[in-house]
């Protein structure tokens, strides 16, 4: 196996590869490739790892040699895959690694959001708390999570994972209907078609992938059903939301606040409408739920053990 990691340094400089090079033998590594790069790195290469680098029929034709691409997550869409089963290109992702620590950063922006965690940091900060005339203070309202309803729509290991540290905070669990998912019962819990499930829910988070189907899943209409104290948590991919209608809804009081690790663009070069410094309740963190040091050394185990039987491995 002649293998060669695209964009190594995505996985941080904390991880050990070594998993990985026991199977493939001698590994390649590039921190970093740009697409003008793309062709050129994958010359004499039969094994690529990537992560979000994107490879294309372009790609599969001018390197005949490769036939199996490692992709070091679990999204697809940076892999044509329909090329990729054109050139008979096996392409192997990654599944059920970051479990505990999407499932922790949900949880923690859920509590951040509910509690106004940063806003009563601001003002203390600020000198707020100082200048109160009582001993607290109680300016921005705080949603108590035990009774409340957790609208999950995606009950993959991830929803599954948010699921389990919900309960122990005492909140009841609905389940959302994917589009052209049947309503239902999933491990107790009921599967609702998404228009019943919005006027229901207190919390509503996400972790479905992104696809023509669920792109924009919520946007304006979705939003004014919801409730005006609900939040809305996006762990999973930019896109599921229109980011826009989000911003205008947060602003208006449609809805109570937002968390998102996720945006359309990322990094957003461009700007975003959810970057808007007048956005209230409103927490972006940089799509880094999953970069735990545990999550990020089990991709590379994970990875290992799908490139072990592959053909020509060492």
């Amino acid at each position: 196996m002649k293998a060669v990691f695209l964009d190594a340094s995505t996985l941080g400089s904390d991880v050990s590869l070594e998993p990985i090079k026991a199977v493939t033998g001698p590994l390649t590594c590039h921190p970093r490739t740009t697409p003008e790069q793309v062709t050129e790195r994958l010359q004499g290469f039969d094994t690529v790892l990537v992560n979000k680098v994107v490879l294309g029929r372009e790609h599969f034709e001018a390197c005949p040699e490769l036939n199996t691409i490692a992709v070091v997550a679990t999204g697809l869409n940076n892999i044509h895959l329909e090329a990729a089963r054109d050139h008979d290109i096996e392409v192997l992702n990654v599944t059920r690694y970051g479990r505990s620590t999407v499932a922790q950063h949900t949880m923690a922006l859920i509590l951040a959001l509910a509690t106004r965690l940063l806003d009563y940091d601001r003002d203390v900060r600020q000198g707020r708390w100082a200048q109160s005339n009582m001993f607290c203070l109680m300016d921005h309202p705080i949603m108590e999570l035990e009774g409340k309803t957790l609208g999950i729509i995606g009950y993959g290991d991830l929803g599954q994972g948010v699921a389990e540290r919900a309960r122990a905070f005492g909140m009841d669990i609905l389940l959302g209907c994917r589009p052209g998912q049947e309503p239902g019962e999933v491990d107790g819990h009921r599967r609702i078609p998404l228009e019943e499930l919005l006027p229901r829910v207190d919390v509503l988070s996400l972790h479905c992938l992104l696809t023509d189907e669920t792109r924009n899943l919520i946007g304006a209409s979705e939003l004014s059903k919801m409730k005006s104290s609900s939040l809305l948590i996006n762990t999973s991919r930019g896109g599921l939301v229109d980011e826009q209608a989000l911003a205008d809804a947060l602003r208006a009081g449609t809805i109570g606040g937002a968390g998102f690790d996720v945006l359309t663009e990322e990094p957003p070069r461009n700007g975003n409408p959810l970057l808007a410094d007048d956005i209230p309740n409103l927490i972006i963190t940089p799509h880094s739920a999953w970069a735990s040091r545990e999550a990020r050394q089990r991709i590379v185990e994970i990875t290992a053990r799908n490139l072990t039987g592959i053909e020509g491995a060492k």
